[in-house]
């Protein structure tokens, strides 16, 4: 990163070492969330043939199939990232916004892949999951003055537990819209992606309160009209979200050396 680096790696594995003893702990809630999530699910019943259809759209038996085992990778991967991402907010001093929401929810993926499967023809449904990045998601939020301090250190965190830095979009220079950080990252057992959003209060309710603005704005029913009208209210929410000291300059990790 280009700050200094606030903790070097024999700290940091010394911290996450200790952070493990929330995993037991973790394990045990994370098994109900789970089960509520499956069972929520069922009450969603697939279509007589083993397919799924949901607000218009639909899947194929063998896609629903396919997606179904998807999800139950993402489940059995959130096992063991949990603990990794909870330990890096810890040594951080991040608070975790949404941890019940860590799981995208079977009917949300399978949304989102009949989408996919709509508006790209051809396209396999494995293709359609591939682009899914956030089956497990995080949010870590910190006050302006510890922000960058404080993304540094739990994204060392994370690259020190041998997690792979996928994607970073730091969108704080922009001049319009989202104003955050975004992370992906590579699970080093599970082989599985997830993302971790670092977030200011003033950030994270911005993007709050314009979801249902963006929700309505991507309607195909919406007229580009309407859609203008409503990228200018988003774009006014965000410009008032102050940017934290040395935000915009935050980069990713360097991979942790091999060996």
């Amino acid at each position: 990163m280009n700050l200094n680096r606030t903790v070097s790696r024999a700290a940091t594995a010394a911290a996450l070492a200790a952070a493990l003893s929330a995993a037991s702990v973790h394990g045990a809630a994370a098994e109900p969330l789970t089960d509520r999530t499956s069972k929520a699910n069922r009450l969603n019943q697939p279509a007589d043939d083993g397919g799924w259809s949901g607000d218009g759209l639909s899947l194929k038996p063998a896609d629903n199939a396919a997606v179904d085992a998807f999800y139950d990778r993402a489940t059995k991967a959130e096992r063991t990232i949990s603990p990794q991402v909870q330990a890096a907010a810890r040594i951080s001093r991040a608070e975790v916004i949404g941890f019940d929401h860590r799981l995208k929810s079977p009917d949300s993926l399978k949304r989102k892949v009949a989408t996919s499967l709509k508006e790209h023809p051809g396209q396999e449904v494995n293709e359609a999951l591939a682009e899914i990045k956030d089956s497990v998601r995080y949010t870590l939020q910190w006050p302006d003055g510890r922000y960058a301090q404080g993304v540094t250190v739990a994204s060392e965190v994370l690259s020190a537990w041998g997690n792979d830095s996928t994607k970073w979009s730091n969108t704080w220079a922009r001049g319009k819209g989202y104003r955050a950080i975004n992370s992906g990252w590579l699970a080093p057992s599970s082989q599985h992606v997830f993302e971790v959003q670092f977030h200011t209060p003033a950030s994270k309710n911005a993007q709050e309160v314009t979801h249902k603005l963006y929700e309505e704005q991507r309607l195909p029913t919406t007229s580009p009209e309407r859609a203008r009208e409503l990228q200018a209210q988003q774009d006014a929410i965000f410009a008032a979200v102050p940017v934290p000291p040395g935000a915009e300059r935050l980069t990713a990790p360097a991979p942790a050396p091999v060996g």
